[in-house]
């Protein structure tokens, strides 16, 4: 039994020997990622909290691009993800993933946007007056 239990600590080691567990981050690393991310809060919290643009489109554009850049800082510096960990697998599945949920926001938004265009017409209502015409006149006397 001892025997066995040897050679499964042995194989468990050779294990580990030939898996990439992927770049190990250092403090400095999480200190730069987590000033970029205070930084990346911060600078769109003052644009809204100081009315500094005016135009709605605008303001919408720019916090989502600085949301865009936060979550790359955040894959980048917390996540670790590069095209080397796992050979590349796991950047590919994410950017597999950005795509299709993009394709699947912007597909929803568009049917939505143009749901009025390809509704069918409105028929024209009759005027009330013409509901109670003679017809309804003459059946309502006994």
């Amino acid at each position: 039994m001892s025997a066995q239990h040897t050679h499964h600590a042995h194989g468990h080691d050779d294990h580990h020997g030939h898996h990439d567990d992927g770049p190990h981050s250092t403090f400095s690393g999480y200190m730069a990622g987590f000033v970029l991310s205070i930084i990346l809060t911060a600078i769109p919290f003052w644009l809204v909290m100081a009315k500094v643009i005016a135009d709605r489109n605008t303001a919408v554009l720019v916090l989502g691009g600085f949301a865009v850049i936060q979550i790359l800082v955040h894959m980048v510096f917390f996540l670790h993800m590069n095209g080397k960990v796992e050979g590349g697998w796991t950047l590919l599945s994410t950017i597999f993933t950005v795509v299709f949920v993009a394709i699947a926001i912007a597909g929803t938004l568009w049917v939505m946007f143009h749901m009025n265009t390809n509704m069918m017409p409105e028929h024209p209502q009759a005027p009330a007056a013409a509901q109670h015409g003679p017809g309804a006149a003459h059946n309502a006397a006994p």
